[in-house]
């Protein structure tokens, strides 16, 4: 059977880790297989109540992630690697990885400084949130039936690490695609991935305060995925959500001050025929509430995913007045 080992020169900053006195959650064994090693973290990240709401959907998936990650197994191993045996230190780099993540609360994403997104690799770090929108869906079915045309102009607002952006990018080889964000610790968050898929000839930066710095520029197709996060929901997030940067989840008292603004100045940036899509999570219906006017499509997903609205210019254009 093959025994899976790490290079010398990380193992004795894991021991450092496993030796400490606060750590007592596990023991290093030998002759230890993937699939226990699995089992042992979906057992503990249960016991712990962890939450799983950063790009995986439960504890055997937020072990498969990690342990993928410490043994360089790829996004996703495949079902025969699990009778491998693991040496020591191997599962000693597995176990750290388990305990940071209960014992500091941090999303997975954060702990590998990746997550994935469209199928595409993201490099991610605490300056951004962790991607996770359905607008993935949308981009991996080209925004069908949505667009009636490719569009040639996109625009990702509020781009954090860009992901919406590059994988537009992906999907339409022919598009210019603008990211804008008004942190430029995001914006070079952003940049990284930028590089990392080699994509910078079609695709631009801009730090902006939602459309400040775009002058007369229009689009074809705007996306979005803005902080729309209300006072309450905040405050009830469990801790896994505090590691991620404020600016990006929380909007106002009821989640909306963005998107109104949004809504009321996007038209202007829309060519004929162009396209608003926005992720709005559970602030849908407080939205609705808030403008009974504006005629949202919201978008169904395969996985029972909602919060998202498409809105073309010429609707935009009917009615952007809130109520009252």
């Amino acid at each position: 059977m093959p025994v899976l080992r790490l290079p010398c020169r990380v193992v004795s900053d894991i021991m450092g880790i496993l030796n400490n006195p606060s750590f007592g959650v596990l023991s290093v064994s030998p002759a230890i297989t993937i699939n226990h090693l699995l089992v042992e973290g979906e057992a503990l990240f249960q016991r712990h109540a962890l939450c799983f709401g950063h790009g995986t959907i439960d504890a055997w998936d937020e072990a498969v992630f990690l342990l993928a990650h410490a043994l360089n197994l790829g996004p996703m191993p495949d079902r025969s690697v699990l009778e491998v045996t693991v040496d020591n230190a191997a599962a000693a780099a597995v176990r750290a990885l388990y305990k940071r993540r209960i014992d500091e609360r941090i999303p997975a994403a954060y702990l590998t400084e990746q997550a994935w997104f469209c199928g595409l690799p993201m490099f991610v770090d605490q300056r951004v949130l962790v991607p996770r929108s359905p607008i993935a869906q949308l981009i991996t079915e080209r925004f069908h039936p949505w667009l009636a045309t490719p569009p040639s102009d996109i625009l990702d607002l509020c781009t954090g690490s860009g992901c919406i952006g590059i994988a537009c990018a992906y999907a339409f080889p022919e598009a210019r695609v603008l990211l804008t964000d008004i942190c430029e610790q995001a914006l070079a968050v952003a940049r990284i991935n930028i590089q990392q898929h080699q994509c910078h000839q079609r695709v631009e930066l801009l730090q902006s305060d939602l459309f400040g710095g775009l002058n007369d520029q229009q689009f074809d197709l705007i996306v979005s995925n803005p902080p729309y996060v209300d006072a309450t929901d905040f405050a009830d997030m469990p801790d896994e959500y505090r590691h991620e940067p404020r600016l990006g989840l929380v909007s106002g008292d009821d989640g909306l001050d963005f998107t109104r603004r949004l809504l009321a100045q996007a038209k202007t940036y829309l060519r004929p025929g162009g396209a608003l899509i926005v992720e709005v999570g559970n602030s849908a219906l407080a939205l609705e509430r808030a403008f009974p006017r504006m005629p949202f499509t919201w978008l169904e997903f395969s996985d029972g995913d909602s919060g998202v609205f498409f809105l073309t210019r010429e609707e935009l254009f009917k009615s952007c007045q809130p109520a009252g």
